[in-house]
């Protein structure tokens, strides 16, 4: 054995070019980022980068917050100025026990011979039903064009109205509540009686608002 075959030489890589432990070709470096991935504790895809993102619209909150307050409370606002005018239109209708505020159905004005003038206000009407007598009472507002209408199709005429006359009974207007006959009213009235079985007819009108007379009805039916 001569000398150089008893010294050790150096170590001779393997095959395949790699140290011994090392990472195999292509793989990733121990400790380093994975293939395609992200360096861990690194943000995430697509997301802001930590402080360089836009600061939250505080404004822009506090806009819809202000929003959905205000809505509601202006709506509440609307409906309750609604609802104080049509009760001052109606009112009366209110008041009086029994009314049903709106036109009679056309069966009923019909039935009772009580064609209420197109453009009436504070219409209300009550009917009352027996194996005796059945009744309809009916209130309105109108103008002067109106209440010659109304008086013309029952075949008569304002001039027939009776100065300072009530026609409708005290017990008639107490179930209805009406105030009919109250002193320092301009009152005046009618009855149109006709044959069995034409309703009979009781008309009081109250002037006050010589312009827009307020006319009440009570139209009897005996069967």
């Amino acid at each position: 054995m001569t000398a150089a075959d008893q010294r050790p030489g150096a170590a001779m890589p393997p095959a395949d070019g790699m140290r011994p432990g090392g990472p195999t070709p292509g793989g990733p470096t121990p400790g380093g980022p994975t293939s395609g991935g992200l360096t861990p504790g690194g943000p995430t895809s697509g997301g802001p980068v930590p402080g360089g993102g836009r600061p939250p619209r505080r404004w822009l909150k506090i806009i819809v917050v202000f929003l959905l307050i205000a809505i509601p409370a202006g709506y509440l606002v609307i409906s309750a100025l609604q609802s104080r005018n049509g009760g001052e239109d109606k009112a009366e209708a209110a008041s009086a026990k029994g009314l049903s505020a709106g036109y009679p159905t056309r069966v009923q004005r019909r039935i009772y011979d009580v064609p209420v003038p197109p453009y009436s206000k504070k219409v209300a009407f009550y009917e009352t039903n027996s194996w005796k007598v059945s009744s309809l009472y009916v209130q309105f507002v109108t103008s002067r064009d109106g209440l010659d209408s109304f008086l013309t199709k029952l075949g008569t005429r304002r001039s027939a109205l009776d100065k300072g006359e009530v026609t409708i009974t005290k017990e008639q207007a107490r179930k209805v509540g009406w105030q009919v006959g109250a002193p320092g009213h301009d009152w005046a009235g009618m009855v149109i009686k006709q044959k069995d079985p034409q309703p009979k007819l009781r008309i009081t009108v109250k002037f006050d608002n010589p312009a827009h007379p307020k006319v009440y009805v009570v139209s009897t039916v005996t069967p």
